[in-house]
């Protein structure tokens, strides 16, 4: 029997410094709790606010953003290094609030762009794979998929922090998100799509050797070859997904179909609907850097160290 997400999650040890960040967690929610979801989405922009003068992961978003806006005009990327911290401090408050939004609720503060063209790829049956990226808000993206009526599934990591964890996977489980631990995405994800699923992958993660180096803003990047290879295998359509944040506080998702072609070269196959999605999503960054998540280490490795390794990573 196929293990959950939930059941890998029992495996991981809770260390004490867990339960301190947990209680802290903890009181944050009790308290948003009190307020309007405009309070709360201020409260967490305030807090989001100070990472940048605390230099918390300071040094990647700057290395990041001068990869991504060499030519940025003098004080641009502050602008949005400061703009990044604030989005992500409001919308992992948002995140956090999911666990107590209804359907409805979500409904109502999300719209959709170009739905019907992906509410006719889901009604083929063959599955649909969803990437998207760290932008906007994927988490309120995902649910707002599932409360539609759709049957949407994420391939997730589990967080460091095990407790905190179970309250972001309990959220999603009550909206209806089903969720495949990262460890089973292969076989997993397959069986999925076959079922007709929708299956989302948050698809711009460094991938370590296994990646393909393809593009992203001008420089290669070690990306995962799971979302085409799934795609290419099941005969899914893919599209990307764009949830991001408006200034009234309701959310515009964007269903971008993703060309898969399927010449009968799987490696050329792979690459090409890789290169495509990846390009499409630096697109949505470029016209909303503000909303992207700059503070993971996207480019770990310089380009000739990549080419080599492109060369050498094992299949998956």
């Amino acid at each position: 029997m196929s293990e959950s997400a939930r059941d890998l999650l029992r495996r991981d040890r809770v260390r004490f410094r867990h339960r301190i960040e947990y209680a802290a967690l903890r009181s944050v929610l009790a308290g948003s709790v009190l307020l309007s979801d405009e309070r709360a989405a201020a409260a967490g922009a305030a807090l989001g606010r100070l990472g940048y003068p605390l230099g918390i992961s300071r040094e990647v978003v700057e290395t990041n953003l001068r990869i991504a806006f060499p030519d940025a005009a003098p004080g641009t990327r502050e602008r949005i290094a400061r703009a990044s911290y604030e989005h992500l401090g409001r919308e992992t408050m948002m995140m956090l609030r999911l666990a107590s939004m209804s359907r409805a609720t979500l409904i109502d503060r999300t719209r959709t762009i170009n739905e019907d063209e992906f509410a006719a790829a889901v009604a083929r049956g063959r599955g649909v794979v969803v990437v998207a990226g760290h932008l906007g808000n994927w988490e309120i993206g995902a649910a707002a998929m599932t409360a539609r009526g759709y049957p949407g599934i994420v391939i997730a990591k589990r967080a460091a922090n095990p407790l905190f964890y179970e309250t972001v996977l309990s959220a999603r489980e009550r909206l209806g998100v089903g969720v495949i631990d990262f460890q089973r995405a292969t076989r997993q994800g397959l069986q999925a799509l076959r079922s007709g699923r929708a299956v989302a992958f948050a698809a711009d993660q460094h991938a370590g050797r296994s990646g393909l180096w393809v593009p992203f803003f001008g420089r290669p990047a070690s990306t995962y070859r799971g979302p085409a290879l799934m795609a290419l295998r099941t005969g899914a359509a893919m599209f990307l997904s764009i949830p991001l944040r408006l200034d009234d506080g309701t959310y515009r998702i964007t269903f971008e179909p993703i060309e898969v072609k399927r010449t009968g070269d799987m490696d050329a196959d792979v690459l090409r609907t890789t290169e495509a999605y990846t390009q499409r999503l630096e697109a949505a960054v470029r016209a909303n850097p503000e909303q992207y998540v700059w503070q993971h280490r996207r480019w770990r490795k310089p380009p000739l160290v990549a080419n080599e390794e492109q060369e050498a990573a094992p299949e998956v």
